[in-house]
């Protein structure tokens, strides 16, 4: 026959019920000291890799322009006037006789990674045509402005 066992629970083992739950200053001070600490090596880090993935995001929508516009130039024998712009892409300029777009997939011209329009102009300095983003201050000459000139 088995024999039932029982336990006996030490006093100094048991909860006591007069004692109140919670975190000491000393402790939520240390936690805020830890976070802080992570955050401040970690936060500049986070800030490049967004600040270097906006340039890679601009940089391919300038290549997708430059493949719209090559197609552009396929249909009609030449690039969009300067006046006529980027809009030119996803709407028939008045002056295109063979134009067969839309030749962007989005059916409008998208703005840069930090909301600006795209500078078009015909001609570049090396090239055909020119399409810069601003970059993230927005001004002509300013930092950070990429494109193909």
């Amino acid at each position: 026959m088995m024999a039932s066992v029982r336990f006996r629970f030490d006093q100094s083992v048991r909860p006591r019920r007069d004692a109140q739950g919670g975190f000491t200053l000393v402790e939520l001070l240390v936690v805020l000291v830890i976070l802080g600490l992570v955050m401040g090596l970690a936060g500049p880090r986070v800030l490049g890799y967004l600040s270097s993935s906006r340039d890679k995001a601009a940089k391919l929508q300038i290549e997708s322009f430059a493949s719209a516009l090559d197609l552009f130039y396929l249909d009609n024998g030449r690039y969009p006037s300067t006046s006529e712009g980027l809009q030119s892409l996803v709407q028939r300029p008045p002056a295109a006789e063979n134009w067969s777009g839309p030749y962007l997939k989005q059916g409008s011209v998208p703005a840069d990674p930090w909301g600006h329009p795209y500078e078009y102009r015909t001609p570049g300095k090396t090239a055909p045509y020119a399409i810069l983003s601003l970059g993230a201050d927005g001004v002509k000459g300013g930092n950070g402005v990429i494109g193909k000139e």
